[in-house]
């Protein structure tokens, strides 16, 4: 009986005690701790909701410090414990809601420039206005509910309001609505802020914080490496990336004056100005070099052909339809070169579109050292029914430096010095006053047509680096007007007038000539040589260049004395014959070089050399035969 009675008692006893312990012992006790906190939401971050996504990327990941501290300004979870569990349900759910819209973001969000979240806050000040640090107690759940629910509502307004544009940009950007480098972009701009953060003396202080953003810093200059599309990223990439991200929080939060930060940046942006400013030099006497550079192609190709020239007997050397050359009923051109490549594209270019080839006349003047290679090449290669003539600039005996001031000083130890001496390098803001292809009397032959061509009445003169793209037969029946020269204007950026060339600060440039007046272009130019000697205009240039001695007036090469020449005698042509730029300017307009009859590579990046444009190269190469012998042998690719 006693066994018995102590048995009964004792389920009494747990009848009674189970349901007290029960609901007087809190179950969620378990949270209480900091780490279980950090643990629970790290675990809450991780999830993956099967909601809409298009809507849930636009919004940025943030860390955990940030969700606890951030979103509302204040702390979710409370210090203090509850006096029911159903209010704790309740925090949970909610936490679980604002969690779900912070942690659902995607990695091709990093690129957004205007975080949604911060949107939201600032239009609400009642959020605001708190301290971030203050604790907020179970007694004020029913505030706080409200308040979240008011920043998802204004969050997906955002994210509708966005949605529209997103999708309109989406055929510029691509199928997922991203710029093809948002993220090599996204990725350069942390390699930017963490070295400002680790420059700070905030960052310093903490040097497990210095250690954590330098193994970021190496991860991401090893995943963004050469990459200029995010088509060359790694694939993990976006993993560097988010890591990162997390780093950058921390360290926003260590560094909290932004006056250090402005500071900071400020120093970077004119040390990168001092920086940039000091490559453009470098690039630009680099590019100057190996515009002055012969290729070793085009250093072979006349070689060969003048080994093989000089293999010929004389009746072998010899070009037919000679009796062509002084009949002013036939198309004549000028063209003055010592690059046998570049000369033959431009005959090539022009006969290719020539309604009546028979009736164009070509007369090459090239120097003593080409002058055997130039023959021997359209020797072998006839431009079809067209007529060739090549000379040598050492046989016109009239050419010397008691007739041409120019060629005076060409062979004069200051201009020779001035173009060769290294301690004169920086002597000029602009290098290409520096050309030593100025000291060739190519270059100045254009001023003595009339010499050249007694016979003639007009010539078009082309430079040999443009291409023929129309029939160019139409120029000789255009009405100069009376004037000598013909060509296109280049009145379309302010760096192409007078006082970009000619030097207004001397009297007796200022009182002659207008500033503002609009250039014009060589490489593609009629002249009347009729109304050239009737105006003297030779020695109107003479006159100039003797003035200009000294080099006080101008130094750039013979556009300078050519506007001062034909000034008030230049009659403008329509610019669709004419189109420049080719040689430096990657953004001319494709419709105008599709309609010009003749496009011009000036500038440095000449197509036969390797930084020329490579857009714009097979304009040129197309009139190139990459299988003759003579181009093959010298190894000469387009």
């Amino acid at each position: 009986m006693v066994k018995l009675r102590n048995l009964v008692l004792f389920l009494l006893l747990l009848t009674v005690a189970a349901p007290i312990l029960l609901y007087t012992t809190d179950p969620s006790a378990s949270f209480k701790t900091p780490s279980s906190k950090r643990e629970f939401l790290e675990d809450v971050t991780a999830l993956t909701f099967n909601s809409d996504e298009n809507r849930l990327n636009l919004l940025p990941r943030e860390s955990p410090a940030v969700v606890r501290r951030d979103v509302v300004g204040s702390v979710l979870y409370s210090t203090q414990d509850s006096d029911s569990s159903s209010l704790r349900r309740q925090e949970t759910r909610d936490q679980l809601s604002a969690a779900r819209v912070l942690s659902a973001t995607d990695d091709e969000t990093q690129s957004l420039t205007v975080n949604p979240i911060q949107q939201v806050t600032d239009a609400a000040p009642e959020i605001d206005n708190k301290p971030s640090d203050v604790h907020v107690s179970a007694d004020s759940s029913q505030s706080k509910e409200r308040m979240q629910v008011q920043l998802t509502q204004k969050t997906n307004e955002k994210v509708d309001e966005q949605e529209p544009k997103d999708s309109g940009a989406e055929k510029e950007r691509g199928g997922n609505g991203l710029m093809p480098d948002a993220h090599v972009r996204h990725l350069k701009d942390q390699l930017i802020r963490a070295k400002v953060y680790l420059s700070l003396p905030a960052a310093k202080a903490n040097p497990h914080f210095v250690r954590e953003l330098r193994l970021r810093v190496k991860e991401v200059q090893r995943a963004v490496s050469d990459a200029s599309m995010d088509s060359d990223l790694p694939k993990n990439a976006l993993e560097k990336l988010k890591a990162m991200e997390l780093t950058l929080a921390k360290g926003k939060q260590i560094q909290d004056d932004c006056s250090t930060v402005v500071k900071k940046l400020r120093a970077m942006l004119h040390s990168a100005e001092e920086q940039l400013g000091t490559h453009k030099k470098q690039t630009m006497f680099l590019t100057q070099l190996t515009a002055k550079t012969i290729p070793k192609g085009l250093h072979c190709l006349p070689l060969r052909l003048t080994t093989d020239y000089y293999a010929l007997n004389s009746s072998e050397q010899q070009f037919p339809n000679q009796e062509k050359l002084e009949d002013n009923q036939l198309y004549h051109y000028a063209l003055f070169s010592d690059n046998v490549l570049a000369a033959s594209v431009v005959v090539n270019s022009t006969i290719t579109n020539a309604k009546h080839p028979s009736k164009h006349v070509f007369h090459i003047v090239t120097d003593r050292l080409n002058y055997a290679a130039m023959r021997m090449w359209f020797l072998r290669n006839p431009p079809g029914k067209a007529t060739i003539q090549v000379q040598n600039v050492e046989e016109f005996t009239w050419l010397n430096s008691s007739y041409s001031p120019v060629l005076k000083q060409l062979s004069s130890r200051s201009m020779i010095d001035y173009y060769f001496r290294a301690h004169h390098t920086n002597s000029d803001a602009n290098l290409k006053f520096r050309n030593p292809k100025y000291l060739s009397i190519l270059n100045h032959l254009r001023f003595y047509l009339p010499e050249i061509f007694p016979k003639l009445s007009k010539v078009l003169f082309l430079d040999d680096d443009i291409v023929v793209q129309k029939d160019l037969s139409g120029l000789w029946s255009v009405d100069l007007k009376g004037n000598v020269n013909g060509a296109v204007e280049t009145c379309g950026e302010s760096f192409h007038r007078f006082d970009r060339y000619l030097n207004f600060s001397n009297p007796l440039i200022s009182k002659n000539f207008d500033p503002r007046a609009c250039g014009w272009a060589y490489g593609m130019n009629v002249f009347d040589l009729d109304q050239w000697k009737r105006q003297n205009i030779t020695e109107v240039y003479h006159r100039w260049q003797n003035l200009n001695q000294d080099r006080e007036l101008w130094k750039l090469g013979t556009l300078p004395p050519g506007l001062i020449t034909f000034w008030k005698r230049t009659y403008p042509l329509e610019r669709r014959w004419h189109v420049l730029g080719l040689g430096y300017n990657p953004s001319v307009n494709q419709r105008d070089i599709e309609r010009a009859a003749v496009v011009h590579y000036n500038g440095n990046l000449k197509p036969w050399l390797e930084i020329g444009l490579p857009k714009y190269r097979g304009i040129w190469s197309k009139h190139v035969d990459y299988e003759h012998v003579y181009i093959r042998d010298c190894n000469i690719n387009p």
